[in-house]
């Protein structure tokens, strides 16, 4: 399977914390430790924006093809417009600021941080700040489907609904007996996966269609010749928007593998970045696979995009 480098007139100077698709075109919005958020046309191999921040950034979001959110390690939660070319601060973590997602059902940014807080900030008001609920721990990864919001801290996940945040809908105090490294919402149907620092992954699917519900944990690397297992960290998993059960991994290793949930099989393995892979993001269409690798907190050296 072939790729296509990105090209960049000054590269990027730090590692990649995050990249994201545009819902809607193949506008790649890319955050790093270098604190600039990048708009990158994939279709025209053109950087389109690239804006300036006063912390390294941990995570960005899209709201729609114009307006894009930041998180920052000061805590800072900030809203750009892609047309103006103006940002605005909308709030603050008293921490590092680690996940931001935006929901398109109830017009809120969703945040999270190392204060150990998720917070619901609301376009719509003079004064965003729209909910707040102290955790009790730092949350590793925020993952967002509709109304149920996923969150992972420590070793265990837990499921809220954003129309009452109040309320834990459902908690999996023992989803893995290691940290879990990152969390991703399936797009069709309810659940997630979760990915490890030990190289394993846990899937836990509901299909609306009927009642056979799955659930079932594999690792990433088969056992070596001397019978150990490979334990590498998940960094980060993505779900094909098309595909049912097609999903991708990325590890600390730089390998890409992607699988079928349904028949809990391997499909083929991405030619092996020569550095970690940071983040992983399908296009709207599902045709496109977004790739970043990069040492952690060191210099971020590429975005491969399999064709």
């Amino acid at each position: 399977m072939n790729g296509t480098c990105l090209e960049f007139e000054i590269p990027i100077r730090d590692a990649i914390s995050r990249i994201r698709f545009s819902p809607q075109s193949n506008n790649l919005l890319i955050s790093s430790w270098d604190s600039s958020l990048r708009l990158y046309d994939v279709e025209c191999s053109q950087l389109r924006l690239e804006a300036p921040s006063e912390a390294a950034l941990l995570d960005c979001c899209f709201q729609e093809e114009s307006v894009v959110f930041s998180a920052g390690s000061d805590g800072s939660i900030t809203r750009y417009d892609l047309h103006s070319g103006i940002s605005n601060r909308i709030g603050n973590h008293d921490d590092v600021a680690t996940c931001v997602e935006y929901s398109n059902e109830t017009r809120q940014v969703i945040t999270t941080g190392f204060d150990k807080k998720v917070i619901a900030w609301d376009m719509c008001r003079a004064k965003p700040l729209a909910f707040l609920k102290n955790l009790g721990a730092e949350v590793e990864s925020m993952s967002l489907s509709g109304f149920e919001l996923t969150v992972a801290v420590g070793s265990s996940v837990d499921i809220y609904d954003l129309r009452n945040l109040e309320r834990l809908v459902q908690s999996n105090e023992s989803c893995m007996d290691v940290q879990i490294r990152c969390v991703c919402s399936i797009p069709y149907s309810k659940g997630y996966a979760v990915g490890s620092v030990d190289g394993r992954v846990k899937l836990e699917i509901s299909y609306p269609s009927n009642s056979n519900n799955m659930g079932y944990v594999f690792r990433c690397h088969p056992k070596s010749r001397d019978g150990r297992h490979h334990l590498v960290p998940v960094n980060d998993i993505a779900f094909n928007p098309f595909i049912s059960g097609a999903f991708v991994t990325g590890d600390n290793e730089g390998y890409i593998t992607a699988w079928d949930a349904k028949s809990r099989r391997r499909l083929f393995e991405l030619p092996r970045c020569s550095n970690s892979v940071a983040s992983l993001s399908y296009n709207h269409e599902g045709q496109l696979l977004a790739v970043a690798s990069s040492y952690t907190y060191q210099e971020a050296i590429e975005i491969f995009l399999p064709r």
